[in-house]
């Protein structure tokens, strides 16, 4: 075995910028992807492929100490109707990458899971030990996937991290019908067009900045994993509605966004917020970006991007 980080899911947002920061410390990277990348750094090895097959991961796990598994196809959004769909391709991934990893039960596995789609409406922030209730199939098969990590952990003294995000926003993050309010409403914002909003505005999210959920990546990375699987939140600790959080985007922006409501959704929940006392307890993190902050970052990164 090697000294390699295994990326799953190199391309995408989070993955992105995770094989920058692993490179940047030092790290040999190996980022693996569906689609083609491309990264400016020599110590990144690009693998391409759709991974169907226990096969596909086995010579990459020979190099790999840990994988982190971010690949995904789904959101809570897309997944609607398509049970089918979320077994044949996430769930199914993951079932061929712990069948590799049973050949290879010293590599540690850190899965981002999903904190936004897992936990149900609660008075009080949620800890990992509170109640899951996932509305959509794309949280349902966040939590089947934990499940599978836990039964390989504890067949093959196997060691996981579960890490469940809120809802990533920052730098880089792609507008992407489907995929994340905040470059949703910035481009909306900066076309001059008028955004569809499902409900009323009042659903209230955590919203994590990308380089608070890196930083706590890297130290999981950096820390030994005990065995078993360990679920831990990664949040800011701060709920907002989403009409506070357009206000908050036109106070960025100076720019107003416009916009048009329609019924909420049955996949999604009223509030969700979360705890997260466990990842200060283990690896003493917390959240440093505030919502303005972050925001700020994104929408010039956004204007960058377009001009």
């Amino acid at each position: 075995m090697s000294d390699a980080v295994l990326v799953l899911g190199g391309s995408g947002f989070i993955g992105r910028a995770l094989v920058d920061a692993l490179c940047a410390r030092g790290d040999s990277v190996i980022a693996a992807s569906r689609g083609a990348a491309r990264f400016n750094h020599p110590a990144v090895q690009t693998v391409t492929g759709e991974f169907r097959h226990p096969e596909d991961f086995r010579p990459l796990l020979e190099r790999s100490r840990a994988v982190v598994h971010l690949a995904t196809t789904s959101t809570p959004g897309t997944s609607a109707a398509q049970p089918l769909r979320e077994v044949e391709t996430n769930l199914h991934l993951t079932a061929c990458l712990l069948h590799a990893l049973q050949e290879h039960p010293d590599t540690e596995l850190l899965f981002l899971s999903s904190g936004g789609s897992l936990y149900a409406d609660a008075d009080e922030p949620s800890a990992e030990t509170a109640r899951v209730h996932p509305r959509s199939y794309h949280g349902a098969g966040k939590l089947a996937a934990e499940a599978f990590i836990s039964a390989w952990c504890d067949q093959f003294a196997g060691k996981a991290v579960a890490l469940r995000p809120s809802n990533v926003y920052g730098p880089g993050q792609p507008e992407r019908a489907g995929f994340g309010i905040i470059p949703a409403a910035f481009g909306k914002i900066l076309r001059g067009e008028v955004l569809h909003v499902w409900g009323d505005g009042s659903a209230r999210r955590d919203y994590i900045y990308i380089d608070d959920v890196i930083r706590l990546c890297l130290t999981i990375l950096s820390s030994a994993m005990a065995s078993g699987l360990q679920v831990v939140n990664c949040a800011s600790g701060t709920s907002v509605s989403l009409n506070d959080l357009f206000a908050e985007m036109e106070t960025v922006c100076g720019r107003r966004l416009q916009r048009s409501y329609d019924r909420s959704r049955a996949v999604d929940a009223a509030c969700i917020a979360m705890d997260t006392s466990l990842a200060r307890g283990l690896y003493g993190w917390s959240a440093q970006t505030d919502l303005r902050t972050g925001l700020g970052k994104t929408w010039e990164q956004f204007v960058r991007a377009a001009a």
